[in-house]
């Protein structure tokens, strides 16, 4: 029970990193690419991930990973009215019905989809596949979100599709040094799967940066329900993985999506999402 009750705690400490990280992202939503990099709270944002992305791991070494995947999606609750709160407004009644739904379903699809794991690795054919069809995924999400009148939310959900895979990989890389242990590393396998970790992560910063333009909520409610998603895709098609509950879990899991679907679009319909006040990013930031 102990080690449960560790896992529970670091599940939440990692949620609020996330959503710190995911405030300080939105601060700096307007910058242009080329600048991040000279801008400190980009810097603060991406230690408050990779503290955040460590702490998870940990959780989920002492705790099952239905609990604490479950508890990861406490990133948007929390996030939400933190950024409310940095714009010195209140969160809206309609955002606060988004939250819920979006918070229902995501709960119910990680506990259907994340408890049925077998710790599967991939192959190095299924790795070049997977990457390649990954890099097109994202291409495709990233230019739907650059066409006229289009929604930033497509770089949410490329985003969230970038993560997923990259946790699908890193399940890899942990299975093969656990059973090889450092040995491992030098392996063209894990080599190549700790490159496109690397890459994926990077890659999912930056489509989460962009997506926060038009605000904060609908966006990362994109990305939170593509990460699992993808995931899921990727174990079922790739790892021997089940939806727990067979026929009857898949309907419940496809009205746990509609569900959150139905979140995403009351935090995208909110009047406050991407209603920022009239202050430049650019200006406000430390040089």
């Amino acid at each position: 029970m102990s080690n449960v009750v560790i896992g529970i705690a670091l599940a939440l400490l990692s949620s609020v990193a996330y959503a710190s990280a995911a405030v300080v992202q939105e601060r700096l939503a307007e910058l242009p690419v080329s600048g991040l990099a000279k801008n400190p709270r980009w810097w603060i944002a991406t230690a408050l991930n990779g503290v955040a992305a460590i702490l998870h791991l940990a959780a989920l070494r002492a705790g099952p990973l239905s609990l604490i995947q479950a508890l990861g999606v406490l990133t948007l609750p929390m996030a939400v009215p933190m950024a409310a709160a940095t714009w010195r407004r209140r969160v809206s009644l309609l955002e606060w019905k988004g939250i819920v739904f979006t918070l229902a379903g995501l709960v119910g699809l990680v506990l259907l989809i994340g408890s049925a794991g077998t710790g599967g690795v991939l192959t190095m054919t299924q790795l070049v596949v997977l990457l390649v069809v990954t890099g097109g995924v994202l291409v495709a999400l990233e230019g739907l979100s650059r066409m006229p009148r289009a929604s930033l939310l497509w770089s949410a959900a490329a985003a969230g599709v970038a993560f997923g895979t990259s946790s699908a990989v890193s399940q890899t890389i942990t299975v093969r040094l656990t059973d090889a242990g450092l040995s491992a590393v030098l392996t063209p396998l894990v080599l190549i799967a700790g490159a496109a970790v690397a890459v994926l992560t990077v890659a999912g910063l930056l489509l989460t940066q962009r997506s926060y333009r038009d605000g904060l909520g609908a966006p990362l409610a994109v990305s939170t329900i593509a990460n699992p998603i993808a995931a899921a895709f990727i174990g079922i098609l790739l790892l021997g993985d089940q939806i727990t509950g067979g026929y009857p879990g898949t309907a419940l899991a496809l009205a746990c999506a509609a569900g959150a679907a139905l979140g995403v679009t009351l935090l995208a319909a909110s009047p406050h999402d991407g209603g920022h006040p009239a202050v430049s990013v650019s200006a406000s930031a430390p040089d």
